[in-house]
């Protein structure tokens, strides 16, 4: 470590410290690191680590901070490790299918370095364009095309990972099948960096479709576009993409980009169908959703392929953080329809604004509840109590209280809700077995 920041990789400044303080999550405190740390190699980790060990230092790692469930948070008098630099694509192989990738890749950049092998790299949350890889890894994060090519974890095949104490450990493997011993890899996936900090990961790659097909249905009601989820899926077509918007969601981007889809129904289904099949599964899809009313954009129009790519920004909007509140939660396919219709209930009992957009394809839904700023307290704590009904709701559907955005520090007070005491406290004990003083990312992803 340079503690003169002479190099540049260590900054005390105020500006860089309040920079990096948070991700776009809510705050239950208003901590500063005590100075930040800049990465470039694994031994700038490793150096990190063994000091911060040494002396009881909490770290968190951080990557472009764009998770939003508090899982960078600074805790008080910490060190913010910020992997960013450490930004190359070691390896590209394509006849094996496999990239490894330091953590501070961005997802995006590294989907369009494979591409001209006609490959792909398949998690794509929307905010892939700034997110990095190890990030990605940290959180298990989701993405559009979850539905048919799973979350971050089903592309992770190996990680090298520096422990607590300094250690660089190797898990995993550089091929698709192997089961030689525990499956360490994947508990690092998602571990929200309380284990250790991941400086590699060796990433698995998927072909990139040499066709795809997106169709934009329009349905009267909310209830009625949730059903046409299980109908594309009784007629055996797996889309690639497969996503939810309310009349809410739509009017934001009609706000944000001038359409007007708000006006031409109540919720919209946007789908993809992909592979040397996309226009086969697409005429399916087509009159299985037609037989229940929904009105289709003209086969071969665009307007659906660009309003995927509206909907990656369809959650944001000007209303004031303050007096909003957004949720990840997944439940079986089977109870969309009726989790579709209890989150209506609980805007109505508890007077509260509601619009859902969601990962419909795999039953992972973003249900986002505000108020109006004049309704002051009584306001909030009306949103809170929606907040938590939809946690519940959630949960008794079968579901769980995070798809794809973590535990971080806001969802900690619900994971009880979802997991017996006697699998928390195992997951203690192995935080404390990798991180016996606590170092890393404390007060985050378990209780």
């Amino acid at each position: 470590m340079d503690p003169d920041g002479r190099s540049g990789k260590v900054q005390d400044s105020a500006a860089t410290r309040i920079a990096y303080c948070r991700d776009f999550g809510p705050r239950e405190d208003d901590f500063l690191p005590a100075f930040v740390v800049f990465a470039e190699c694994v031994e700038d980790v490793q150096a990190v680590l063994s000091y911060a060990n040494d002396h009881a230092v909490p770290v968190i790692a951080r990557g472009a901070g764009t998770g939003v469930s508090g899982g960078v948070n600074a805790s008080e008098n910490c060190i913010v490790l910020s992997l960013e630099r450490m930004d190359r694509i070691l390896e590209i192989r394509p006849e094996d299918e496999v990239a490894v990738v330091e953590p501070g890749v961005v997802n995006g950049d590294l989907g369009d370095a494979v591409a001209e092998y006609g490959l792909m790299y398949a998690p794509d949350p929307a905010s892939y364009r700034q997110s990095t890889i190890g990030g990605n890894v940290a959180t298990n994060a989701g993405g559009l095309r979850c539905a048919k090519y799973g979350v971050t974890r089903d592309s992770v095949l190996g990680l090298d990972v520096v422990l607590a104490d300094g250690t660089l450990l190797h898990t995993g493997r550089s091929t698709f099948k192997g089961v030689a011993g525990y499956d360490l890899t994947s508990l690092f996936v998602g571990s929200e960096g309380t284990l250790g900090v991941v400086v590699s990961a060796t990433v698995r790659l998927r072909y990139l479709s040499p066709e795809s097909r997106s169709i934009a249905a329009f349905f009267p009601t909310v209830e009625a576009a949730a059903a046409g989820v299980l109908a594309v899926g009784r007629h055996r077509v797996q889309p690639a993409i497969m996503e939810f918007l309310d009349a809410g969601t739509m009017a934001v981007i009609d706000a944000g980009f001038g359409t007007d889809l708000a006006s031409r129904g109540g919720a919209l289904l946007l789908v993809r169908t992909d592979g040397h099949g996309a226009r086969v599964e697409e005429a399916i899809v087509r009159e299985a959703l037609t037989r229940l009313g929904a009105q289709l954009a003209a086969a071969g129009d665009d307007i659906a392929a660009r309003l995927i790519e509206m909907r990656r920004s369809s959650r944001g909007d000007i209303q004031d953080d303050e007096y909003r509140v957004g949720e990840d939660v997944a439940v079986p396919r089977s109870q969309l329809v009726a989790y579709v219709h209890r989150l209506s209930e609980i805007a109505t009992e508890h007077g509260v604004m509601l619009r859902i957009v969601a990962h419909a394809g795999d039953g992972n839904l973003h249900p986002t509840f505000w108020v109006a700023p004049e309704d002051g307290a009584d306001g909030l704590e009306r949103l809170a109590r929606a907040l938590d009904e939809s946690v519940r709701g959630a949960l008794d559907a079968g579901g769980t209280i995070t798809g794809e955005h973590g535990i971080g520090q806001f969802k900690r007070r619900w994971l009880g809700w979802e997991q017996q005491e006697e699998v928390l406290e195992l997951q203690r004990q192995i935080k404390k077995l990798f991180d016996p003083h606590g170092i890393l990312n404390p007060g985050k992803a378990i209780l």
